[in-house]
């Protein structure tokens, strides 16, 4: 075998709640798994100021203190964390094969891989969205994670698909005003999802509506320019919450031709209620192939799914 190729029995491609609890079972099962952190070390997380649904922390957590933890726990039990991603895969045969590093300078032989590689929050891509993103400071992609910091505040949310109308809903339960804003002259929602945001009393939805400017003061968001595309108006709308829900891009381009996936790039589970893929030996965790809920939590408990589920496949072979 070349020396830059190196056989594992458990590689685990990512980070994150999915990655590091996959990885916590794996090395607690003698796998010796080996875990590759991604372009991303952490996940989504690393991108969230404050975690408040997540059993275990009665006072909170920031979502890179809570990265830093799980990585530690998995490194505790010997988990072999490394810097880098995953540029190539070729799983057609009986070898699961891995190749790392822009130039794929290293090699990994897998016996079994775990998919934890995510998904990313699609955002309007404005120099002041991305400020406030950065800083945590009121700019969301997930209203069920953040909403409850703006309780009894006005917020802003930007979308016209189903996912947008369920947080829009989710919203307007906790915040006085929700000002709902879609690009088009409709929404692209399924009809009762839509009907059931235009029947809520605080949620204002403006149609032709683009965004302009994210506003704020340095420190926090206090609202967003827009414009309507249809008449050229120009206005603002105070809020101190922006949230974003345009959809997610799940982080599966490597695994096209390999891995079966749907129509929009997240894995199918080849079983449902297992981590199973259409390859043996290949098991995913966490938003890759979750659609739905995106929660930290279930994307930990997918990846105790996976591990536990590469173990009974190796105590199979190898038995």
């Amino acid at each position: 075998m070349s020396e830059n190729i190196e056989k594992v029995k458990c590689l685990i491609i990512g980070s994150g709640p999915a990655g590091y609890t996959a990885a916590i079972y794996a090395a607690r099962a003698n796998m010796a798994p080996v875990l590759y952190e991604g372009m991303q070390p952490g996940g989504q997380l690393t991108t969230t100021n404050e975690v408040e649904n997540f059993p275990g922390y009665p006072e909170g957590v920031t979502g890179p203190e809570m990265m830093v933890q799980l990585r530690a726990q998995a490194e505790r039990f010997d988990t072999d964390v490394r810097n880098g991603w995953v540029t190539k895969v070729d799983f057609s045969g009986e070898v699961h094969k891995v190749w790392i590093g822009e130039n794929m300078e290293k090699e990994i032989h897998a016996d079994t891989v775990i998919i934890s590689t995510g998904a990313s929050a699609k955002y309007l891509g404005l120099p002041s969205e991305q400020k406030y993103l950065e800083m945590g400071g009121g700019v969301s992609a997930c209203a069920v994670c953040d909403g409850f910091f703006y309780k009894g505040q006005e917020t802003i949310i930007v979308g016209a698909g189903d996912s947008a109308c369920e947080e829009a809903h989710y919203l307007s339960k906790l915040c006085t005003k929700v000002t709902m804003l879609v690009r088009r002259d409709e929404f692209r929602a399924s009809k009762i999802m839509a009907e059931r945001v235009k029947k809520t009393a605080n949620i204002e939805i403006l149609y032709n509506t683009e965004t302009e400017e994210v506003l704020g003061d340095g420190m926090g968001v206090t609202g967003a320019r827009v414009k309507n595309n249809a008449t050229g108006e120009v206005k603002e709308i105070p809020a101190t919450g922006f949230f974003v829900a345009i959809g997610h891009k799940p982080n599966t381009d490597i695994f096209k031709g390999q891995i079966n996936l749907d129509e929009t790039g997240y894995i199918k589970y080849e079983k449902p209620g297992t981590s199973l893929t259409n390859i043996p030996g290949v098991f995913v965790s966490g938003d890759a192939a979750d659609k739905t809920y995106r929660q930290a939590i279930t994307a930990a408990g997918t990846g105790c799914q996976a591990a536990l589920d590469a173990e009974r496949y190796l105590a199979a072979k190898e038995g």
